[in-house]
């Protein structure tokens, strides 16, 4: 749809769509499937979505785009998106287009003033969160970029302006007949995704050693804990309440997951309050004996600290630290020396920086080195590895736990999940285990991500979660038939982790989430993905599923972990890869199996010509 069209058309276009899970989600992929070029996206029509609505529209901006140079056309801002339409120059020649849901952006500052001269000079420049950045200029005598950028701010960041995030008026909108509806009734429902007790009936709890308890169901003991715990069954409820008290923001040691074969957990916590005195805590040591005692097969525990062994100590200023040995009896503690949310937040700015918009091929290897971002993915793998092979090879139950619990410790207890159990590799493990370890356990969504305010330089925002995303995709590299989902998959939830249109990563925790009653006023990302489920489906996994590991081990080392050009390098045509592989894998797979039909046709033909013969064989001869 142009953008200049007119309200009959809008009115149009919008019933054509008449739901949330409409062909426009595919653009707001941001070109992760349907791929780039020339540095935007591909010409997509322009489809409303339930609850979507103009704001602005001006038919005299220029966008100024890294690769293709100045483009003049029109730009609309809704309470979504903000959507600009070259206007053809020859007939022949596609549009430009520019799709870019409002929660992408991270800030917007105006270009020039009054007295700016030079072409395109006096406009606005907008810093995305998904690795680019968009500049429009605006003429002067025509006070347009006012009221744009006016528009931006109240859209972009309703939170900052006592608005609410698209996700609910989406979901308000979608509450009449329609395809978001007819996807709950066939059962793609997805917050009806992940149900903890299920999840923990699947790993094989309660049993004789863990039990289930709802102690923490009013977010009472632990405000960013899950309602639902597994524990080990000789720790009573008034037991767990002390142990709480010992651990930074009471985030108590509790079930993440069990091997059904050998009982060996892993199980997630924060750091101990030991401070610089070095302070014990009696029921805090007998607590994490339990957990070792819970597992027959071993008589140690393994403690995976995510931190430098150097940070780990500084804690300890703080009124944190960690275990110590001499303490806990037959404990080993491990530091896994993966660096905290404001480095990580560093090293992806100089990723930004070296892929785009342009780049220097003599040194471009050079400019990745240096961002560190490599080292630091290798680190969070090698972690989840070794986490792996206390569980699997020495049978040996892991706590896993960083500062509070909540980031670094997120990333190694799910990655080493999906490592160890088949499930989490399959489309539903895998959003289950996004609720799971993610959601349910309290990662600050809202802080790191910044949904909907215009806190740009919050100290606490940080890509930990795209970072886990990652390591997800460089385990699928090197194991190319152990995932059910495909690149795409990836890239759609890292997409709408910045969004907004659906509430699964609005909040930073669960009570939060319950309290803003997100299960009933928005729309779970899992039912738009669950209801159109072939887009995201690798095409070499159901050929290969009962030949596949139930156990991977990756290769992390620098010469195994590389750059996802998919995602970091999508804007830039210089660099971007292609897009296409998994459909052309796709087309092949679909027309194998047609000759094998077709193989199968003829062989059954064979057959019954040969039986024929040999009836009419019997028939002839003088004994009948």
């Amino acid at each position: 749809m142009d953008a200049t069209s007119s309200s009959a058309d809008k009115l149009a276009s919008k019933t054509a769509s008449s739901n949330s899970l409409d062909s426009s989600s595919k653009s707001s992929s941001l070109g992760s499937k349907h791929g780039a070029e020339n540095g935007q996206q591909r010409d997509t029509p322009f489809v409303y979505l339930d609850g979507e609505e103009d704001q602005d529209q001006k038919n005299d901006v220029t966008y100024v785009c890294p690769y293709r140079g100045p483009v003049f056309g029109a730009l609309t801002i809704t309470n979504y998106r903000l959507y600009f339409r070259s206007l053809p120059l020859r007939d022949q020649e596609p549009p430009v287009v520019v799709d870019v849901p409002l929660g992408v952006i991270a800030r917007v500052e105006k270009i020039g003033g009054a007295t700016s001269r030079g072409e395109n000079s006096y406009g606005i420049e907008i810093f995305c969160k998904d690795m680019r950045n968009l500049r429009f200029a605006h003429k002067q005598q025509n006070h347009s970029r006012r009221t744009v950028f006016e528009k931006l701010q109240a859209n972009a960041f309703p939170l900052s302006y006592s608005g609410k995030l698209f996700a609910f008026a989406h979901a308000a909108a979608a509450a009449q007949p329609s395809t978001a509806n007819a996807a709950v009734s066939a059962g793609w429902d997805g917050w009806a995704v992940y149900e903890p007790l299920a999840e923990l009936r699947r790993l094989g709890v309660p049993n004789d050693m863990w039990r289930v308890t709802k102690i923490n169901e009013f977010y009472g003991i632990c405000d960013s804990y899950p309602a639902v715990w597994a524990v080990p069954k000789a720790a009573s409820d008034d037991f767990l309440r002390r142990v709480a008290q010992f651990r930074s923001r009471c985030r108590l040691p509790v079930l993440s997951w069990m091997n059904p074969r050998t009982q060996a957990t892993i199980t997630r916590c924060s750091q101990p309050l030991v401070g610089v005195s070095g302070k014990r805590n009696a029921d805090d040591e007998t607590y994490l004996s339990y957990i070792m005692e819970a597992n027959a097969q071993s008589d140690k525990l393994t403690i995976m600290d995510a931190r430098p062994s150097a940070n780990a100590i500084a804690n300890k200023a703080k009124g944190g630290g960690y275990e110590s040995e001499d303490a806990y009896k037959n404990v080993e503690i491990n530091f896994l020396d993966i660096h905290n949310i404001h480095v990580m937040r560093e090293s992806l700015r100089k990723v930004k920086e070296a892929c785009y918009p342009t780049t220097d091929d003599s040194k471009w290897q050079t400019a990745i080195d240096s961002t560190l971002w490599l080292k630091h993915v290798r680190c969070v793998l090698a972690g989840a590895v070794r986490i792996v092979d206390k569980v699997e090879t020495m049978s040996t139950s892991v706590v896993v736990h960083c500062s509070d619990g909540w980031d670094r410790t997120a990333q190694l207890t799910a990655l080493s999940m999906l490592l160890l159990d088949p499930h989490y590799r399959t489309v539903r493990g895998f959003e289950v285990l996004i609720e799971k370890e993610w959601l349910s356990f309290g990662h600050k969504f809202q802080q790191r991500i910044g949904h909907g305010d215009n806190k740009h330089s919050d100290a606490d925002r940080s890509p930990v979660f795209l970072q886990f995303i990652d390591s997800v995709w460089q385990v699928s590299q090197q194991f190319t038939n152990a995932f059910e989902f495909n690149e795409h998959f990836l890239i759609t939830i890292v997409d709408h982790l910045y969004s907004c249109r659906f509430g699964t990563f609005l909040c930073n925790t669960e009570a939060e989430r319950v309290a803003e009653d997100l299960k009933h006023k928005t729309i779970s990302l899992w039912t738009h993905i669950n209801s159109s489920l072939d887009q995201y489906l690798n095409p070499l996994f159901p050929s290969f599923t009962h030949g596949a590991e139930l156990v991977l081990r990756p290769i992390a080392s620098v010469r195994a972990v590389r750059l996802w050009r998919g995602l970091y390098c999508r804007w830039n045509p210089g660099l971007c890869t292609p897009q296409h592989g998994c459909q052309r894998t796709r087309e092949l797979l679909s027309k194998q199996d047609l000759l094998f039909k077709h193989v199968n046709e003829l062989r059954l033909k064979l057959n019954n010509r040969s039986n024929n013969m040999q009836t009419t064989t019997r028939l002839a001869s003088p004994m009948h």
